[in-house]
């Protein structure tokens, strides 16, 4: 009886060691189809977003460029005062080298993002400390970057070059929040533009607007498709999908052709009599909120459909053979029921509307336009990847948020309700 026990006893061992093996191979199978996503996934989301992260905090150029300046200026303890001279031979020694390695213009485009008006005043300083051999340098280098502008009398110049010349900073994020640091009062306000919280503030606006737009005018001609017919309704469903047959693009232009001072809507207007001059419409923030609603309709409509679809029509039915007028029974049945659509298209809808870049750039102008463009601008035209990066992470951070609020309270009440 031993001998057979502890025969079993192997058999049972190899055989729980056999089904782990082929868990294991199950498992390697599965994750060797899912891996090329993932490494796509990694690839064009993980990675750009982790690099705009890094960026945003992450800007060496000016401790590159003037690292001898930046170590002197770790002694300027006085803010309301120049650095002293040691410093600024310093500055000037290397402003010369820069000069010579043809530099000077990058160092520049830094100094006046840290303080305005600086471009012109690095290159033409350069320029001047250029002209010095190496004794003249020694001996009358300060002299001539203080005439050499005015600017570089100013204490407040230095204090935005001391920090420029960061490695990590969180400057960008808050100049992306209007603000500033000043060395005495500490964060405070900035004095002279403030846009960046506007902008969100607009973006926001015109996406909840877009949003209301969308779910009033989805809303009626979802629940109307899913009373027809399946052979009617899915006809009629290609229609609604029309628009992501088209290129946006032509979308787009489409709009511009309508919505334009000699356009199809003013010729209209002004044939029958309505108006003597034509509207301006186009450029403005009503033809991003047309154009848009137009673009995003489809992302409220299939929600709501679908879930439609599934709703028995039976109940409004029973509810209204019980003696409950039309309007309240649907109020009090139907209309809880699709919730859950109607909160997934305008959440689609919302985040899609938020982060738009192409139409508002080609029909909003710039009264209509977003953050998104303005995130494209400092990308494209300002070379300013760190305050692009710094403005993105926050419009991200955003989204999360009310992703997150979704999920807490209205994705918490369609569970009740299912």
């Amino acid at each position: 009886m031993p001998a057979r026990s502890a025969l079993m006893h192997s058999m049972t061992a190899g055989e729980a060691r056999q089904a782990a093996a082929a868990h294991r191979r199950k498992r390697l199978l599965a994750f060797a189809f899912v891996a090329p996503l993932l490494l796509f996934i990694m690839l064009t989301f993980v990675a750009p977003i982790a690099t705009m992260l890094w960026r945003s905090v992450h800007h060496p150029t000016v401790a590159e460029l003037i690292p001898l300046t930046l170590v002197e200026l770790e002694r300027w303890d006085d803010h309301r005062q120049l650095p002293d001279e040691q410093t600024l031979q310093v500055f000037a020694g290397e402003l010369h080298a820069l000069n010579e390695q043809r530099l000077s213009g990058k160092l520049a485009e830094e100094f006046n993002r840290a303080y305005a008006g600086m471009s012109s005043v690095v290159k033409s300083s350069a320029r001047r400390i250029g002209r010095l051999d190496s004794e003249s340098l020694a001996s009358q280098g300060v002299k001539t970057l203080l005439d050499a502008h005015r600017n570089w009398s100013d204490p407040a110049l230095w204090y935005a070059i001391e920090r420029a010349g960061k490695v990590y900073t969180y400057d960008y994020y808050l100049t992306a929040l209007d603000l500033e640091l000043h060395p005495d009062e500490g964060i405070q306000v900035r004095q002279d533009t403030q846009i960046y919280l506007q902008l969100y503030s607009k973006t926001l606006n015109m996406a909840l607007v877009i949003t209301l737009l969308c779910a009033l005018l989805g809303y009626p001609l979802a629940y109307y498709l899913a009373g027809l017919p399946a052979n009617r309704a899915n006809l009629l469903l290609v229609l609604v999908l029309l628009p992501f047959w088209t290129s946006l693009l032509v979308r787009t232009t489409s709009w511009i052709a309508l919505l334009q001072t000699n356009g199809v809507i003013n010729s209209f207007l002004m044939g029958i009599g309505l108006t003597d001059q034509p509207f301006e419409m186009l450029y403005t923030s009503f033809a991003t909120v047309v154009a848009m609603t137009h673009i995003l309709l489809p992302f409220m409509v299939l929600p709501l459909y679908s879930v439609m679809r599934g709703i028995d029509p039976s109940y409004l039915r029973a509810a209204l053979s019980l003696g409950d007028k039309p309007i309240p029974a649907f109020i009090r049945i139907y209309f809880p029921m699709t919730l859950p659509g109607l909160s997934a298209g305008a959440l689609l809808v919302f985040i899609i509307s938020v982060g738009y870049y192409i139409t508002p750039a080609l029909v909003g102008g710039t009264d209509g336009q977003m953050i998104s463009n303005i995130i494209a601008f400092h990308m494209q035209r300002s070379n300013n990847w760190e305050l692009a990066a710094a403005l993105g992470s926050l419009l991200l951070a955003l989204i999360l948020l009310l992703y997150w609020v979704y999920d807490r309270f209205v994705g918490a009440s369609n569970i009740k309700l299912g």
